[in-house]
């Protein structure tokens, strides 16, 4: 009984510290972004509130919230508010079996740094990940206005499009780990001495494609192009519920799906890799604290990369978007399973 409550004291302080960095983290990646962008643009950025504008997130939060909640008049309450929910909880359950660390003792109690631990966290992850369809659908539908739906149909086409290809993309790393759980593959490619980014290149290039795509990043924020779209399926929301979307869109769920890359690729927790020879770690000196340490660089290192992308390249047009993705991003990846299918037993052998 005892370890019954223990187990689930854990699971409860597991979701709370969870919660907390997700939001929390996500709504001052705004104030990150703001700042990255204006000195891209060789602009200060955000300056006026508090120190370098850092409390300008809790300024716009304030904003947001007092803002008036406006209705369409001939809109579907029921499935307008659904949308929000459906574009959330989806995309914060997804941090549910992203694996932050190794395991560690405390008190003689082990705990791993990941919420569930599942053999099949992939398939959760892109099952969570497949609702967004579902949020974005229902927020053009529900607000019984064109603009919106067009530009709903329009991201819907993009999100299934890119769904296929990250799927196949990542069948390469699950190949080469032989497992679905995110926690073993870290494991695996650690015990492998072995990135699977060093032999999964175009998996990889495949896959960021597809990110920037499903997050609505430039270049492909066509739901969104502002001299076409207004705010493309937003455009009805107005105060938190409209402060939602790009919270979840543009934040929470690049964090996750550059989490899931960093997990699949680049060997989660572990110190820089040198293939199949093993790894060096100049964080040594940070103790247990290291591997903790090195997956947040990693995640942030892909984090400023997608914002380095987000505010150089030009948008596409929705044509060359679905094209890319159907006759070349899922031949690639489809390539590349092939080609990991043949090369995983010489590897391994």
């Amino acid at each position: 009984m005892e370890s019954v409550a223990l187990n689930l004291a854990v699971a409860f302080v597991k979701i709370l510290v969870i919660l907390g960095i997700v939001l929390g983290v996500g709504a001052y990646l705004t104030w990150v972004e703001r700042k990255v962008a204006a000195h891209i643009q060789r602009r200060p950025g955000p300056m006026v509130v508090g120190w370098h504008g850092l409390l300008q997130p809790l300024a716009d939060g304030l904003k947001l919230i007092t803002k008036e909640d406006l209705f369409p008049r001939y809109g579907n309450r029921f499935l307008y508010n659904l949308a929000i929910v459906l574009a959330l909880v989806p995309a914060t359950l997804v941090f549910a079996v992203i694996p932050f660390g190794p395991e560690f003792e405390v008190f003689g109690y082990k705990i791993k740094p990941i919420l569930t631990d599942v053999n099949v966290a992939l398939l959760l992850v892109f099952g969570l990940g497949s609702l967004a369809v579902y949020a974005v659908a229902l927020a053009g539908w529900a607000s019984n206005s064109k603009y919106p739906l067009i530009g709903s149909m329009r991201k819907a086409g993009i999100i299934i499009s890119y769904e296929v290809a990250i799927t196949f993309a990542v069948m390469g790393p699950i190949i080469l780990a032989g497992t679905l759980s995110t926690y073993q593959i870290v494991v695996n490619q650690i015990e492998q001495k072995l990135w699977y980014v060093w032999i999964q290149p175009v998996a990889f290039v495949v896959y960021m494609f597809s990110l920037l795509a499903e997050t609505g990043r430039v270049p492909f924020d066509i739901q969104e192009a502002e001299a076409e779209l207004v705010t493309g399926f937003t455009v009805e929301y107005g105060g938190m519920k409209f402060g939602i979307f790009p919270l979840v869109e543009w934040y929470i769920e690049v964090l996750s799906l550059s989490a899931i890359a960093v997990v699949l690729f680049f060997g989660g927790w572990s110190p820089l890799n040198i293939p199949f020879l093993g790894f060096v770690d100049p964080l040594f000196f940070l103790g247990p604290l290291s591997p903790f340490v090195w997956f947040l660089l990693k995640v942030t290192a892909l984090f400023l990369f997608i914002l380095w992308l987000h505010w150089t390249l030009p948008r596409y047009r929705i044509d060359q978007i679905t094209e890319m993705a159907w006759k070349i991003m899922l031949p690639l990846a489809l390539a590349n399973i092939v080609f990991t299918a043949v090369i995983a037993p010489l590897i391994w052998k």
